[in-house]
């Protein structure tokens, strides 16, 4: 039971850590951690070199003194002060003693501080590699967003925007146009065109008759010739015609 319940609470606070972790964010203080490093791996690499400059002063101090104290023994050797050659003996000895210690020293001092800017070297490559994906990531992932307000916006357009009202629009349009149409053609149905053609040549009829009338009584025309039932074609003429 223990267990289990240990389980479920790492389960949470995984749950919980995962759902505030945010990519961009992290990637951000990963840079500038690597760049928060750069100072302090400059100031232990300027302590390493001090300590190399120091050295290297020791060394020339120590080599001068050995040269002075090589002169002195030299020196006293000749005047025939054996005594005093034996003490500038015991001295350049022990000077002679730092001095190699000096050098081992400085030997190793110099091979840290190359090892320093070897490391350093690496770090600055690696940070410029990791700087430089992490950047490429924070665009993709800015990207990434746009696209999805983007997506978010145009789905939004098509469900709740013209989109949402356009088909209904042209339906109504449609159905509008059809009830007119379909009015049109039952008044159309309804009208008796044979009897329009009818009149309206009757019509004409009447008043090519007018303008007949009008001519023989200025003189312009002949009266009509008799017709086969012996009537006066002229008789017809201001009658007005029956059309059944």
């Amino acid at each position: 039971m223990w267990q289990r319940f240990k389980r479920a609470m790492r389960s949470f606070a995984g749950f919980f850590v995962s759902s505030i972790e945010d990519p961009e964010l992290i990637l951000e203080q990963n840079v500038r951690d690597l760049n928060d490093q750069v100072p302090k791996m400059n100031e232990s690499i300027a302590m390493v070199r001090a300590n190399v400059t120091l050295l290297e002063k020791e060394n020339a101090k120590y080599q001068q003194d050995v040269r002075e104290l090589t002169a002195k023994v030299k020196a006293a050797i000749q005047a025939g002060r054996d005594d005093l050659a034996g003490q500038y003996a015991s001295r350049l000895q022990i000077e002679k003693q730092a001095l190699e210690r000096n050098e081992q020293q400085l030997q190793i001092a110099r091979a840290a501080y190359e090892k320093a800017m070897n490391v350093k070297k690496i770090f600055m490559r690696e940070k410029e590699r990791k700087t430089q994906e992490a950047m490429n990531a924070i665009r993709d992932a800015r990207r990434a967003k746009w696209q999805s307000k983007v997506a978010d916006a145009m789905e939004s357009f098509q469900v709740a925007g013209i989109d949402a009202t356009h088909d209904e629009m042209l339906r109504k349009v449609q159905e509008g146009a059809a009830v007119n149409e379909a009015r049109m053609q039952m008044a159309l149905e309804s009208v008796d065109h044979q009897a329009l053609s009818i009149e309206e040549e009757a019509e004409k009829l009447q008043a090519n008759e007018l303008v007949k009338q009008f001519k023989m009584e200025m003189g312009l025309d002949s009266p009509a010739p008799v017709s086969d039932v012996g009537e006066p074609a002229a008789k017809t003429i201001g009658k007005k015609v029956e059309i059944k």
